[in-house]
């Protein structure tokens, strides 16, 4: 069951590129916030009917929820106008690349801290040699001197 979840998660990763392509290209005809306006409402249709005919859970309870958890909808906001911004700028690998980085430090403090509500996993050795190692993948990605012959 594991590898199900870890092949959704790259497959996920997948629909992530493809989309900071999608959006990083109309975002340049129609204007940053347009595109992840449409990214949204057309997510936010496609959900609905998702929503509908699929959902197992009581949309309601979203009035239970701590307001704070509301937040996640705006750091999504953030995120996908963020990512139509910076893919025109540096292209798609190393926006990808770089918001992975910002991730995983994120993640690996909440990890740390069991913010959230999360299990605690402490931040070790092996944990911050990977986020070294994303750091170098970045620093090579920034200087292919074939990317600068654009």
């Amino acid at each position: 069951m594991l590898i199900t979840f870890v092949l959704l998660a790259i497959v996920g990763g997948i629909a992530i590129s493809a989309q900071s392509s999608i959006n990083g290209i109309y975002g340049e005809i129609v204007g940053t916030f347009e595109s992840a306006f449409v990214s949204f409402f057309t997510g936010a249709m496609a959900l609905i009917i998702v929503v509908l005919f699929v959902g197992d859970g009581n949309i309601l309870h979203i009035f239970s929820v701590p307001k704070w958890q509301l937040t996640s909808a705006l750091l999504g906001v953030f995120f996908i106008f963020v990512m139509v911004l910076v893919v025109a700028k540096i292209g798609v690998t190393a926006t990808n690349v770089t918001a992975i980085i910002g991730q995983l430090f994120a993640s690996m403090i909440v990890d740390h801290y069991g913010w959230f509500g999360k299990v605690q996993i402490d931040f070790d050795v092996k944990r911050w040699i990977g986020a070294a190692l994303m750091l170098v993948a970045l620093y090579l990605l920034f200087n292919d001197p074939e990317a600068s012959k654009e």
